[in-house]
């Protein structure tokens, strides 16, 4: 009788540890295609190379009022320190009566191009908070100007650097945004029998021609720009459309 007790008190026991291995488990996640190719263009876009990101054509303006004093937000999308330059003249035309213009310039990928000014603040206090809010923003090829009309209160360093990288956060934010595509630039010569093939080849491509010239013979040299990523590629595609005729002329840009 003592042995059939025993007998059952174990198999109670098992039953138990049986009972709670199968709540503690823990339960299969559910999957699907759908969020299997989310996860997959998630880790894709990681893995690759950053995108570069900029306003969208046009000028882009935003107003704000620190203790009196207007602060006037102006941004737009250059390529060159030359076009951020006519545009500082474009602003500074329209505000003769301004006590200060200051802004923040970045473009370029490889090197970075950065500039700055405070343009008669304290040192460090417009320009420097203006840069940071372009690089902020995650932006490049931009300038981001800000026009400050003095309302009479002092607002101190702390209150500057707050005031003009918050004018410039105001603008940026609300100005719509492009992702920059990495181009390439390259230069051809062909025989004038292989014009049509390159033209047709570019244009398969989604590239770009300029800069045409033709020499006495007939023969064509032309500049070619194109998707970096594709350049590989369409550069095969010319020599076979040409049957090893093209010459490269220079390296791409």
């Amino acid at each position: 009788m003592y042995r059939i007790f025993k007998l059952l008190i174990v198999a109670m026991w098992v039953c138990r540890l049986r009972v709670a291995s199968y709540v503690l488990q823990p339960k299969p996640l559910r999957t699907n295609s759908k969020s299997t190719r989310i996860l997959s263009l998630r880790k894709m876009s990681t893995e690759g190379e950053a995108l570069t990101t900029t306003l969208d054509s046009g000028s882009h303006q935003s107003e704000m009022e620190v203790k009196k004093s207007r602060f006037l937000g102006y941004a737009q999308h250059v390529e060159t320190w030359k076009e951020a330059q006519d545009y500082l003249e474009v602003v500074r035309a329209e505000h003769p009566k301004a006590r200060h213009l200051c802004f923040g310039f970045c473009a370029g990928v490889n090197p970075v191009q950065e500039r700055c000014s405070d343009d008669g603040e304290p040192t460090g206090t417009a320009g420097l908070p203006i840069l940071g809010a372009i690089k902020g923003e995650g932006l490049s090829d931009t300038i981001c100007i800000v026009v400050r009309y003095f309302g009479g209160i002092k607002l101190g360093a702390g209150g500057l650097i707050r005031a003009y990288g918050g004018g410039a956060r105001l603008v940026l934010r609300e100005a719509p945004k492009k992702v920059l595509i990495p181009t390439s630039t390259f230069r051809i010569s062909v025989a004038s029998r292989c014009i049509g093939s390159i033209y047709d080849s570019v244009l398969k491509a989604g590239g770009a021609t300029s800069e045409e010239e033709y020499d006495v013979e007939g023969n064509l040299a032309i500049s070619i720009t194109c998707e970096t990523q594709y350049e590989d590629g369409l550069r095969e595609t010319l020599t076979d459309a040409t049957r090893g005729a093209v010459i490269f002329l220079e390296e791409s840009t």
